[in-house]
């Protein structure tokens, strides 16, 4: 993978000690050459430069690799300090200081704080130098630790600010996604129930001309399909709005006695289901600060869901009670337990327990009671064994206001 070196150069561009760190390096050891270097393993750079002997040498400038003494720092990863390259036994034949002109000579290893090897901070002149004191290697040393903490920190930052970024456009595309599932809803209720509504319209017209027993029975029978149909779009925008939305929205009120609204659910069910006996003892005594049309619709679904359920000549009781501090809502079937591994999925989406061939519907009931009940602040829970299966909705009244 190549080195960006332009970035290398603009992180180094970044830090504003560099030029100062480069005159001091040249007024304390009054050599007329110093340079930050990126050292790569077949690459010389020149990322910052102090040259007041001409050496020729801008920033982005490269140097062959295999030419500097750069390259065998980088390997023994440790500085090299030359006072006179003729007195010095090591370097004195080396080729670096004959083809570069140099007698002085001192280079520091510029590492990061996960240890890599970055570069090096060099400096060079032709005259001789005292270098090799305590006092001009500590200060090259503090110098390359202080270069390279930079380094590491404009990475750092460099990376939060790409982090940053990604969350800003992460958190600008939740927004489009949020409108467009808005809108979802909204086109999904708009396309399902006119067509529905017009279908309503249509039987209830044809209800008002003369008809034959057969036309009656047809009538009726589009009638029952609309109004089963009319629940299932109800339950499909609940379930869109709880799982694509903000989650179901509730339009509180107490003015009208909660009871009478539980007793209507169950008329209309009894209605619905001639032979099945439905038993209500209600003892709302309390105003509940509510939902009522939502508690209806949770009533309802859980109604429903003992009717298809339970035993059908066993009585099914709904108890409504304001004891305590809470309102408490159930409904008792008796019949088969629930197996247990059928309770941990009952409350979610999609999730139907085959009852008979005929049974209708998308699964959607108890999930959607269970979001009624946590959008109330409430909770929804069920017990089943041999006597009975009981689904509960508690809801504390103080949040109920």
């Amino acid at each position: 993978m190549p080195t960006d070196f332009e970035a290398d150069l603009a992180a180094i561009d970044r830090i504003q000690a560099v030029p100062t760190i480069l005159e001091v390096v040249c007024r304390t050891t009054g050599m007329g050459f110093a340079a930050v270097a990126r050292v790569t393993e077949d690459r010389w750079i020149a990322c910052a430069v102090r040259d007041d002997i001409q050496f020729g040498l801008q920033p982005g400038g490269e140097l062959k690799l295999e030419t500097t003494i750069c390259h065998e720092i980088r390997q023994a990863g440790k500085e090299v300090v030359i006072d006179h390259v003729a007195e010095d036994q090591t370097y004195c034949r080396h080729h670096t200081p004959a083809m570069y002109g140099f007698q002085s000579y001192i280079s520091m290893p510029l590492v990061l704080a996960d240890g890599s090897f970055w570069g090096t901070l060099c400096a060079i002149d032709p005259r001789p130098a005292r270098l090799n004191t305590p006092v001009t290697i500590g200060m090259f040393k503090l110098f390359a630790e202080l270069i390279g903490f930079h380094l590491q920190a404009g990475e750092r930052l460099a990376a939060s600010e790409a982090n940053l970024a990604t969350s800003e456009a992460d958190l600008l595309d939740e927004r489009k996604t949020s409108e467009l599932r808005e809108q979802f809803i909204a086109v999904l209720g708009h396309d399902l129930r006119n067509p529905l509504a017009s279908i309503d319209a249509g039987a209830k017209m044809l209800l008002r001309e003369p008809l034959s027993p057969k036309g009656m029975t047809v009538v009726d029978l589009v009638q029952s399909s609309v109004k089963r149909m009319a629940e299932l779009i109800d339950n499909v925008l609940d379930f869109a709005r709880g799982r694509l939305g903000s989650g179901l929205t509730l339009e509180r009120d107490a003015r009208v006695p909660l009871g009478e609204v539980l007793e209507q659910v169950v008329d209309e069910l009894r209605a619905a289901w001639p032979d099945r006996r439905i038993e209500t003892r209600l003892a709302v005594t309390k105003t509940v600060s509510c939902d009522r049309a939502r508690i209806a619709q949770l009533l309802s679904n859980l109604v429903a869901n003992a009717i298809t359920h339970g035993a059908s000549e066993e009585t099914i009781v709904v108890h409504a009670s304001t004891l305590g501090g809470n309102f408490e809502l159930s409904v008792a079937n008796q019949g088969e337990p629930i197996p247990p591994a059928t309770m941990k999925r009952l409350f979610q989406p999609f999730f139907r327990v085959a009852a008979r061939p005929s049974q209708q519907g998308l699964g959607l009931g108890l999930y959607i009671a269970c979001e009624i009940a946590r959008a109330h602040g409430g909770s929804l829970d069920v017990t089943s064994d041999q006597e009975e299966t009981r689904f509960t909705f508690r809801m504390p009244l103080a949040q109920a206001i």
